[in-house]
């Protein structure tokens, strides 16, 4: 069965109402999709929390508006506000189940880099790809190992592409993860030597 989210819709959308939908405890949104016009409406914050973790990011749920008809959604985009750090908006698109669409997908590294073990630095270039799949073959995320990973190599989009189930829009030569060398290091207790003065050529005494 699926998960299912109540949403109401959203009649006044000046800023001191939206204001005080926060305070309430609700999250204002936006839904909308190809085939639907944009609905202001706002959902309880609690069941939006309850319902991101149980779907994962890209999951799809119902969108219950008003008790009518339900509307099978994915969350498109998520705004946070970053002072008090708490959503303040959510995205809601409607999807065609039987269309394939683009969708972010975050990017996880696992193993044990033995390029790190020896002191160097990984670099997470990339956090996230785009991907085009139908809405229900979309991945919570895609994993990536860097447990072959020495000083000086790297992993590019190419080097995952095969082994991913769906179609990723990004260009091959685009890195995700790199391991650098670690920056040369300054002993704090070595003496510094203190720039030459330079030498004075045909300097003229005062005799002169």
């Amino acid at each position: 069965m699926a998960t299912v989210l109540k949403a109401n819709r959203r009649e006044n959308l000046q800023g001191s109402t939206t204001r005080k939908l926060r305070k309430e405890g609700f999250l204002p949104g936006v839904l909308y999709g190809n085939k639907i016009d944009s609905q202001p409406v706002s959902v309880e914050s609690v069941d939006f929390l309850k319902t991101v973790r149980e779907v994962g990011k890209n999951g799809i749920f119902s969108l219950d508006v008003d008790g009518g008809k339900k509307h099978q959604v994915m969350l498109y985009d998520l705004q946070t506000d970053p002072i008090k750090n708490e959503f303040v908006h959510a995205d809601f698109f409607e999807v065609d189940m039987t269309s394939e669409i683009e969708a972010e997908v975050s990017i996880h590294l696992i193993g044990d880099s033995p390029g790190a073990n020896a002191g160097g630095i990984v670099a997470h270039m990339m956090h996230t790809v785009v991907v085009h799949c139908l809405p229900s073959d979309i991945p919570e995320n895609i994993e990536v190992d860097i447990s072959s990973l020495h000083i000086g190599d790297a992993i590019q989009i190419a080097d995952i592409r095969e082994r991913v189930s769906v179609d990723i829009k990004n260009e091959d030569e685009e890195t995700i993860v790199t391991v650098q060398a670690p920056a040369a290091e300054v002993d704090p207790d070595e003496p510094v030597e203190a720039e030459a003065e330079p030498e004075v050529i045909n300097e003229k005494s005062e005799d002169e």
